[in-house]
């Protein structure tokens, strides 16, 4: 009884991941959202420091300035493509003129490493700075004006590339996830010493198993289908990545897997560690009625300096600052970004 608990635990704690724009669907059109006039958009590739190549879309406005502009890196949802809501966020703030990129992190997407479906406190923080790299190296880019967005669980990874990566000058966490936090802890910090060490123990048996059979057993996802007795946040997340709304191919929540032991090292590697030393500016972003709020609120409660802000949204659950563009605040994301980047010296 207590595995299946577990178990349980485990699941919810993978499944990380309002009105939408419409579907578009064409031969060159692969995303969730429908494609702005106003942008040009190119796939790109870069490694990171681990010699993983990383597969992003760049985002440029049409109307761009001969000088060089500011730049904003992009990505998540946890267990999300760039696709889906990273590309949103990408596409709205290159509206806005920023040069923007949306990424797959390693082991997702079109982004490389083996095995896949895999997540790491280290190469997933990792991957913010090498999309820093890149960006800092593009002719139209001010490598002095970079910033970064980072949605559900990569709003954490985001906050912990921005205590280490200097060059980061400004970055939004939304409806942010600490995975770190959640999984050696569970969800409102309700699992013991006694049960994670059980469930280490689980997971590390599994590692064996893995070896010996030379695959890696999936950890439970998403339901096809909703029973109805689900908790109200995977019915959200649900409705966002197995409905038309937000479904994807390549996402691990919409159609796939993680690894059962891609929890180990988050287990075992808390962020968030240095987050009080960040200079840069930061503003987190969570909707009151989020059951991750407690995350976002609580990393919050770490910063240091008046350049720090914690906007929460009116009425909004996690999964409305996916997609949801009445909820999602772009207008204070721009200000933000123009008063840290474009207007900053």
């Amino acid at each position: 009884m207590f595995r299946k608990f577990l178990v349980f635990i485990v699941t919810l704690i993978l499944i990380i991941g309002g009105t939408t724009m419409s579907m578009a669907k064409s031969n060159d059109w692969d995303k969730t959202f429908a494609k702005s006039d106003k942008i040009d958009v190119k796939k790109v590739s870069f490694k990171n420091r681990y010699g993983i190549t990383l597969v992003g879309d760049l985002y440029t406005p049409k109307h761009k300035s001969s000088d060089k502009m500011a730049a904003i890196a992009v990505s998540g949802p946890f267990g999300a493509v760039k696709e889906q809501a990273s590309g949103l966020y990408a596409q709205n703030m290159a509206e806005r003129g920023f040069i923007t990129l949306a990424f797959d992190p390693s082991y997702t997407g079109e982004s490389g490493g083996e095995p896949r479906n895999v997540a790491s406190p280290d190469i997933n923080t990792e991957d913010f700075s090498a999309a820093v790299d890149f960006l800092s190296n593009q002719p139209d880019v001010d490598p002095d004006k970079i910033g970064i967005i980072g949605i559900c669980g990569f709003g954490g990874f985001g906050i912990n590339a921005a205590a280490m990566d200097t060059r980061i000058k400004a970055t939004v966490a939304s409806t942010m996830y600490d995975m770190t936090r959640v999984s050696a802890k569970g969800y409102f910090d309700a699992m013991d010493e006694k049960a994670r060490y059980e469930l280490k123990e689980s997971l590390n048996k599994q590692r064996t198993e893995d070896f010996k059979n030379g695959t890696y057993a999936k950890a439970p996802g998403l339901p096809e289908k909703l029973t109805g007795e689900e908790p109200q946040f995977v019915k959200d997340y649900y409705g966002y990545y197995k409905t038309p709304r937000g479904f994807h191919k390549r996402s691990i929540n919409s159609n796939g897997n993680w690894n059962t032991t891609s929890s180990l090292s988050l287990i075992n590697m808390p962020i968030l560690q240095y987050s009080g030393e960040i200079k840069n500016a930061v503003l987190i972003i969570h909707g009151e009625k989020a059951h991750s709020r407690y995350f976002g609120e609580d990393a919050f409660k770490k910063l240091k300096g008046d350049n720090k802000e914690l906007l929460i949204v009116d009425g909004a659950n996690h999964v409305d600052l996916y997609d949801n563009l009445d909820k999602i605040p772009f207008d204070k994301m721009e200000e933000f970004f123009t008063k840290y980047l474009k207007e900053n010296k």
